[in-house]
C-alpha cells in the first residue's frame, strides 16, 4: 500500500494529534481498521436495540463490548472519537439537525421522566391555578350558603314557604363539601398523594356521593316546585304542602345514602390520581376482579342522579317557561288594546310599554337558561370524563381531570346566587342581618370609647386630689 493511503494518513493523524501507537505497517493498520469499523456497527447496532426494548442507555456512546481486545479497544476509541468530531462539525449552526443514527446524550431532556407537576406545566395548565381555584370556591361556596342559612333563620316568612325547605337542604349539602371535600382535594393536588389515611379517604368519598346526589335533587325538587306554582297556581297550596316537601327532602336522603352506602360496603370508595381526591374509585388489584361490578354501578349512579335531575330540570323549567311566554302574549295583547285606546297618550308611553315588556319575555328566559346551563356546565364534564374511564383504551389526563372536579365543585359556589341571593325577599333579609351586626359593633364601639372617656376623667381627677 502507498504512503498517501489513506488509512496510513488516518494513523498518522492520530500518532501525532492523540498521542497514539505508531502504525506499523499497511497490514497491521489495515486490520486495526477493519476490526475498528466492524466494532462500531456492532456497538451502534447494540445500542439501538437497547433503545429500542426500552433498556436504559449506556453511559458513552464509545462503549465497547467486553469480548473487544485492547488494543482493538483503543483503536476503536480513537475512531469513535474523531467520528463524532465529524458529525459534531457536521451539523449545522445551531444544532438543528442530527445525523443519522445518533442518539441525544444521556442529559437530555427527552430522556428523563416528567413529574406531575411538569406534566401539568406542559400540558398548560399549572397546579398551582388549580390550587387557587379550589380555596376561592370553597371560600365562596362557604360565605354565600351561610348566608343563606343565615336569612331563613333570621326570616320566618322565607321558613314558611314551602322551597325553604328544599333550600335549606340544599345549602347543608353545600356547606359540607365546602367544609369536607374540598379541602382534601386541594391537600390532594398540593400533595399529589392520598391527604390522609385509608379510612379518612373512604369516609371522604362516602360524603362525596352523598352530599353531590343530595344537592343534584334539591335542584330537581325546586325546579318541580315551580312548576307546580306557574302552571297549577291555583292548586298550589293543595299540591305542594309542606308535608310533601318533607317526604321529597326524605327520599332524596334515602337515595344518596342507598348509594353511598353501597360504595361503602364495595369498598369503592378511596383516592383517585387523576381527580387528586377522594373519590368513586376502584384500585388496580382489584380492577380485574370486579371491573363488571363496578362498571354497573357507575352507569347507574350517574343516571339516576345526573341524567334524573337533568331531564327534572329540563322538563319542569321548559314547561314553565312555555306558559310563562303565553301569559306574556296575554299581558301584551291587553297592553297593545289599552294603548290603541288611549288616543291621546304620548307615543313615548306606548314605546316604553312596550320595551318593558319585551324585557320581562327575556328575563324569564334568562332566568331558565341559568337554572339549567349552569347544571349542564358545571356537572356534565365530570360525569363524561368518569364514564370514559370506564373504557378501558382511555386514559383521563390528570389536569383535565382536577379542573373538571373543580367545575362540579363551583356549583355549589353558584347555587346561593342561582336559587336564593339574587332574590328580592332574601336580598332585603340579607340586608337587614348585616345592618344589625353593623349597627351592635357601632354601638358596643360607641359604648367603649364613652367608658375609656370616663376611666380617663376619674384618672385625672384621683390624680389631682393626690
Amino acid at each position: 500500500m502507498s504512503l498517501f493511503s489513506p488509512y496510513r494518513s488516518f494513523s498518522s493523524h492520530h500518532h501525532h494529534h492523540c498521542g497514539g501507537i505508531s502504525p506499523q505497517g499497511p497490514a497491521t493498520v489495515t486490520s486495526a481498521k477493519g476490526l475498528a469499523l466492524r466494532s462500531v456497527k456492532k456497538g451502534r447496532t447494540e445500542m439501538n436495540r437497547k433503545d429500542r426494548s426500552g433498556s436504559p442507555l449506556p453511559k458513552s456512546t464509545g462503549q465497547l463490548s467486553p469480548r473487544v481486545s485492547p488494543r482493538v479497544s483503543s483503536s476503536h476509541e480513537r475512531f469513535w472519537h474523531v467520528r463524532r468530531d465529524d458529525e459534531h462539525l457536521s451539523e449545522p449552526v445551531g444544532g438543528t439537525s442530527r445525523a443519522h443514527g445518533a442518539l441525544p446524550p444521556p442529559s437530555s431532556p427527552l430522556l428523563l421522566p416528567l413529574k406531575p407537576r411538569e406534566m401539568s406545566t406542559y400540558a398548560g395548565i399549572p397546579e398551582f391555578l388549580l390550587e387557587v381555584s379550589i380555596v376561592v370556591i370553597a371560600v365562596v361556596s362557604l360565605l354565600t350558603n351561610v348566608s343563606v342559612l343565615l336569612c331563613l333563620t333570621q326570616s320566618a316568612e322565607l321558613r314558611s314557604h314551602v322551597p325553604g325547605l328544599f333550600i335549606l337542604n340544599l345549602s347543608f349539602s353545600n356547606i359540607l363539601l365546602a367544609i369536607v371535600n374540598m379541602p382534601a382535594t386541594f391537600l390532594g393536588v398540593a400533595q399529589s398523594a392520598k391527604p390522609f389515611g385509608h379510612l379518612f379517604c373512604q369516609a371522604v368519598s362516602f360524603a362525596e356521593t352523598f352530599l353531590t346526589t343530595n344537592a343534584m335533587l334539591s335542584m330537581a325538587a325546586l325546579s318541580v316546585d315551580r312548576w307546580i306554582a306557574v302552571v297549577f297556581p291555583l292548586s298550589y297550596s293543595s299540591k305542594m304542602r309542606y308535608r310533601d316537601a318533607l317526604l321529597i327532602v326524605a327520599y332524596s336522603w334515602l337515595h344518596s345514602l342507598a348509594f353511598s352506602v353501597s360504595q361503602l360496603l364495595m369498598d369503592w370508595g378511596g383516592y383517585s390520581h387523576t381527580y387528586a381526591s377522594c373519590t368513586l374509585h376502584l384500585a388496580g388489584e382489584e380492577r380485574s376482579m370486579q371491573i363488571a361490578a363496578y362498571t354497573t354501578f357507575t352507569v347507574l349512579f350517574h343516571l339516576s342522579s345526573f341524567a334524573l335531575c337533568l331531564f327534572i330540570l329540563s322538563f319542569a323549567y321548559l314547561k314553565v317557561l312555555r306558559v310563562a311566554r303565553s301569559h306574556c302574549k296575554r299581558i301584551d295583547v291587553i297592553t297593545v288594546q289599552t294603548l290603541l285606546l288611549l288616543v291621546d297618550i304620548h307615543p313615548s308611553v306606548k314605546e316604553r310599554c312596550l320595551a318593558e315588556q319585551k324585557k320581562r319575555r327575556q328575563r324569564a328566559t334568562k332566568k331558565i337558561c341559568i337554572f339549567i346551563g349552569s347544571f349542564i356546565l358545571c356537572y356534565s364534564p365530570y360525569v363524561i370524563t368518569r364514564l370514559l374511564e370506564l373504557l378501558p383504551s382511555m386514559h383521563i389526563p390528570r389536569y383535565v381531570g382536577i379542573a373538571t372536579k373543580c367545575l362540579s365543585y363551583a356549583k355549589s359556589s353558584s347555587d346561593p346566587f342561582v336559587y336564593c341571593l339574587l332574590r328580592h325577599q332574601y336580598r332585603k333579609v340579607l340586608v337587614s342581618v348585616i345592618g344589625r351586626v353593623l349597627r351592635k359593633d357601632r354601638y358596643s364601639l360607641s359604648a367603649h370609647s364613652i367608658s375609656s372617656t370616663l376611666d380617663t376623667a376619674d384618672d385625672s381627677c384621683i390624680a389631682r386630689i393626690t
